[in-house]
């Protein structure tokens, strides 16, 4: 990928249908995790372009965005989700330098969010009400609206993902809105503005403002013309967000950190079980919030998982993007991969036993944000790599005598975004289910 190739500039923010340079002439250097180089320079937004970006969302919203049927929405959202998968190699690109991502992952978040805007396409024009029964000569009914504008914080970690979803949905109802990506991953966000224009969305639906969270994300939060906000991060900074949305009364979706438990049960496979948990806790380089980063084995096979997990770290092969058979990349960012080394050391000078990985980069890397796929075994649920959310390639194995005990585990955690569980009888699996308290769980 050579910067030439892009079809916008990186420098500026996109508002109200053009491409235009920060209020604050700022840039922010991007730097190639694999490299540690800089790749370019993205726009630095501030309150004032927050404030312009909302004027001119709200204007689509109430002038020509407003007029469009659900019909028209959904046509545009399918015609933005066709030059999307149009695009997947060149959008794949953007996402393998900007965050590290190896090539045939890049292409599959690429694909996903396409997928996404063709989904929500469908969805536009079939979101329906209800007609409520009522006194005699009352006719109730409900209509689902649009909130009106709203705000999209993205993650360094899924960005193109996170957009589909989130955009796509609130696009699909009307609204307008305001997008501030990661300062660490700008790129696909930026195309996908140039993506939309050229799939005729009016000017000012979309706005992209790159820049620093306590900047461009602050005022975007606290912004009193603001109608909804979703934020994808962690749980300090979505805590933050939702007090700033509270002071306008402004609802909030946030999908925040977690510290998953992967429950293996003795009537799994044992060594598939482990081995898929280490493969899925590893996907990304670790970098998603759902990883399921504890996994819970009973002493009875304890040593047979740490095996088996072992086995994935030592055999993954890491390096960047572009190289031959790689299957994951660098961190995305130099904060997080020293946050992931500092946490590593803290896992070796609490006690756990180390049986994978380890500090460092793996051998034949030594530039860029690359941490090796590292296992511990011996860890208790009161060790900080049992408690903190790590979001690197980092599996914690912890052992448990009885099935309650397990599940006790399990829940004894801040985090309930997911939970695992691995058995060889679906309905015993099922059970243990019921009694994990998280938001989503899987099974096998």
């Amino acid at each position: 990928m050579k910067l030439s190739d892009l079809t916008f500039n990186p420098k500026k923010c996109f508002i109200g249908g053009k491409w235009v340079h920060p209020a604050s002439g700022e840039t922010i250097p991007l730097l190639n995790p694999s490299t540690g180089e800089i790749i370019c320079e993205i726009s630095r937004g501030t309150k004032t372009d927050i404030d312009l970006s909302v004027t001119e969302a709200r204007k689509a919203y109430e002038g020509e965005w407003g007029k469009f049927t659900a019909i028209m929405r959904g046509r545009v959202l399918v015609k933005m989700s066709q030059l999307v998968l149009e695009k997947v190699d060149y959008l794949a690109e953007l996402e393998a330098i900007d965050v590290g991502k190896p090539l045939k992952q890049a292409k599959a978040d690429a694909i996903a969010l396409g997928r996404y805007l063709e989904f929500y396409g469908g969805a536009a024009d079939k979101i329906h009400g209800e007609t409520i029964p009522y006194l005699d000569g009352y006719t109730v009914y409900t209509l689902r609206e649009a909130h009106g504008v709203t705000g999209h914080i993205v993650p360094w970690n899924y960005p193109m993902q996170i957009i589909g979803r989130s955009v796509g949905a609130a696009l699909a109802m009307g609204n307008a809105i305001v997008l501030k990506p990661a300062e660490e991953a700008c790129l696909t966000a930026l195309a996908f503005a140039e993506i939309a224009r050229e799939a005729g969305i009016p000017k000012g639906v979309i706005n992209v403002v790159p820049g620093f969270g306590e900047e461009a994300g602050a005022s975007l939060s606290s912004h009193a013309g603001i109608n909804h906000i979703s934020f994808t991060g962690s749980v300090k900074v979505g805590s933050l967000v939702q007090a700033a949305a509270a002071g306008n009364v402004v609802p909030v979706t946030l999908e925040l950190g977690g510290k998953s438990a992967n429950i293996i049960l003795d009537d799994a496979d044992i060594e598939k079980a482990a081995s898929a948990g280490a493969n899925h806790c590893f996907m990304n380089t670790g970098q998603s919030c759902n990883a399921p980063t504890r996994m819970l084995v009973s002493s009875e096979n304890y040593e047979r998982a740490i095996a088996a997990a072992a086995e994935v770290a030592n055999s993954t092969i890491v390096g960047a993007p572009e190289d031959e058979g790689v299957k994951i990349g660098p961190i995305s960012n130099k904060a997080q991969y020293e946050k992931v080394q500092r946490l590593i050391q803290i896992g070796i000078d609490e006690g756990a036993r180390l049986v994978a990985g380890g500090l460092g980069r793996p051998d034949g890397l030594s530039e860029g944000y690359f941490v090796k796929p590292t296992v511990f075994a011996d860890v208790t649920n009161d060790m900080t790599i049992a408690r903190e959310e790590i979001f690197g390639p980092v599996l914690s194995i912890l052992k448990y005598e009885t099935e309650d005990e397990a599940i006790d585990i399990a829940n004894d955690t801040e985090y309930g975004l997911a939970g695992y569980v691995q058995s060889g009888d679906e309905s015993h699996a099922k059970d243990v289910a019921r009694r994990i308290r998280a938001g989503q769980i899987s099974i096998n």
